[in-house]
Parts: structure tokens; sequence; C-alpha cells
């Protein structure tokens, strides 16, 4: 029961484990999509970061949507610097286990992205997802800018009404500015690629995102 407790209680920055200074290293291209899995992305390009429990089966969700660039798995939201998958798992770094969406506005909305996102995991669980239990399984919108964070805040309500609709529970979903998104290790890129029949505990509610935005919006984006 202790070991549950600690790995769903989020450690406060005194707890949490120093990390270190040293970034971790990750293949210059995306197994999948051949573009590059660090900054500096194409011009033009926008990022978006969604956490939604394990991240093998979520970044494998976004990296097959017309108008993704890339996509790379890591950790976000806690207090450890540079943290290890060994280390994130342990319940005491607080991060997230996180995909961050590289993606063309031109080609494709960031209303489209936070529609996967709704509909490919159960935003209700707290700290888990499915089987998985811990922080690290959090369902999180971490936004970049004004726009995303008014996006996810009404998307949010959407999918709220429409869980209620089928009697499902209240979102838990954090909404957050984006916080330093730290690379998972080498072998979590695109893992699921390499590894097709390696573990997805994804799943989502079987809801379907309504739509949110206005006429306006639409036509100012």
């Amino acid at each position: 029961m202790f070991s549950f407790l600690r790995k769903t209680a989020m450690p406060t920055p005194e707890q949490a484990l120093p990390g270190r200074q040293e970034a971790m290293p990750v293949p210059e291209h995306h197994y999948v999509l051949g573009t590059p899995l660090k900054p500096p992305f194409a011009e033009g390009m926008e990022t978006a970061l969604f956490g939604m429990g394990c991240f093998w089966g979520a970044e494998r969700r976004f990296w097959g949507l017309a108008g993704v660039y890339s996509t790379a798995v890591g950790y976000a939201g806690g207090f450890t610097p540079n943290p290890t998958y060994r280390e994130v798992c342990s319940g005491m770094t607080g991060h997230n286990e996180v995909v961050q969406v590289v993606f063309d506005p031109a080609r494709i909305r960031y209303a489209d992205l936070l529609r996967t996102f709704w509909e490919s995991h159960d935003p209700t669980q707290g700290m888990r997802q499915g089987n998985d239990v811990g922080t690290q399984y959090r369902s999180g919108i971490y936004t970049h800018g004004a726009h995303q964070a008014a996006q996810a805040e009404q998307s949010r309500s959407a999918f709220q009404a429409a869980l209620k609709t089928r009697a499902l529970g209240d979102i838990t979903t954090e909404i957050l500015p984006a916080p330093v998104f730290y690379h998972a290790e080498a072998y979590h890129q695109q893992y699921l690629a390499k590894n097709p029949d390696g573990y997805c505990g994804l799943g989502g509610t079987g809801v379907v995102c309504p739509r949110w935005e206005s006429p306006d919006l639409e036509r100012a984006l």
C-alpha cells in the first residue's frame, strides 16, 4: 500500500531526486518520419505537448497524422532535471511521461491534435491509465501560448459534456503552461515502430470529442 501511495502522490521539490546537468542523448532523426528529433525544426512548425499514459502508445497515436512533422517522447511537469526512466518510475521526480508533437499548422490544426488526445485515452483516472499506476501516467495538456491554452480549456469542457452523456466520470486532466521537456532514452523513441508487438496500455473511452470551435475561430486559424 505504501508503494502504491508513493507512486500516486507528487513529491515536493525538496523530496525530488537531484537529477543531472547532462541532457539525454537521442538519435538525430525520427525512426518513422526521418525528421529531426530536436530543434531546429522546419520553418513554420509549432509544438504541442501531451501526457496520456505510457508514452509508447501515445507517440504512435500522433506520428501517423497528416501534418505532424516529428514526435518525441520524454518527461515533463516535475522537478528533477534530465531524469532517467528508472527515476521517473520511482515516483520521486514528479514528471509525467509525455509526447512532444511538432506539427505544421497549415496542414493540421491544434484542435485536431486535441481530439486525438481526448479520444485516445481515459482522462478521468487521475494518477493512472488502465493498469499503469503512478504520477507519470496522469493526463495532461501542456500549452504553448494563449491560443493553445484557450483551445485546451474549451476542448476539456466539450469532452466533459460528452462524457456525462455516457455517465462517465469527471476529467482529471491538468492543463498547464508547457514546462521544460526532457527527452527520454533513445530506446523509448518511436518504440512501437521498432517493436510492433510491444506493450501498449492506451485505451480510450469510446466517446467522440465534439466540436467546440466557433466559426469565427475557424476563419482565424
